[in-house]
């Protein structure tokens, strides 16, 4: 589980990199992992950097677990999901996401738990896209959007699956700012 999470300390802040070596995704390993980097972080820092590896922040729920056919696997790995959203939304210090790339589904809402979201402009997609491919969206999935998201977007957002490059993130509410330059580049 710590190969999936790099921990650092920088000037009392502390940085998690999220590397799964494909789509970071919130498997229940991951979700331990970084639910085990906030331990330690919420006596150590004055806030924490959450950040995937270049070109992908988080594609979501673990695909293979969600259509497979061990159900309490499955129900686990929501369980887990869930728990570790609602801790970071909750979170005692500041939180905030570097947003490297995709994020899709689970890792849309992951990215909704952040008081501050900064997204790096390119051909990255941020979105909810439960509903495009069968699955239902977590409700704290719906309570998230219904707290970060224009109100506009909202329906698009949700229940169309609407995706959106980081500038359109900007304005449907998903990021606080995108950013063209190289800060967010990661190794």
């Amino acid at each position: 589980m710590a190969d999936l999470v790099k921990y650092e300390v920088q000037n009392e802040v502390v940085v998690l990199h999220m590397d799964d070596g494909k789509a970071n995704a919130l498997s229940p390993a991951m979700s331990k992992a970084i639910d085990g980097a906030l331990d330690r972080a919420e006596s150590a820092a004055k806030a924490i950097v959450l950040h995937g590896r270049h070109g992908v922040l988080c594609g979501g729920y673990d695909l293979q677990i969600i259509r497979g056919e061990d159900k309490a696997e499955r129900d686990r790995m929501r369980r887990l999901g869930t728990d570790l959203m609602q801790r970071l939304y909750l979170f005692p210090k500041p939180v905030v996401w570097a947003c490297t790339g995709h994020a899709v589904a689970a890792g849309a809402i992951l990215l909704m738990t952040g008081d501050v979201r900064i997204g790096k402009r390119g051909d990255y997609k941020i979105g909810l896209n439960e509903t495009a491919i069968g699955l239902p969206l977590p409700y704290v999935g719906l309570e998230l959007a219904r707290d970060r998201l224009n109100p506009a977007e909202l329906q698009a957002a949700t229940v169309m699956a609407k995706q959106y490059s980081p500038d359109d993130a900007v304005e449907t509410g998903y990021l606080d700012d995108a950013i063209d330059n190289d800060v967010l580049d990661v190794a």
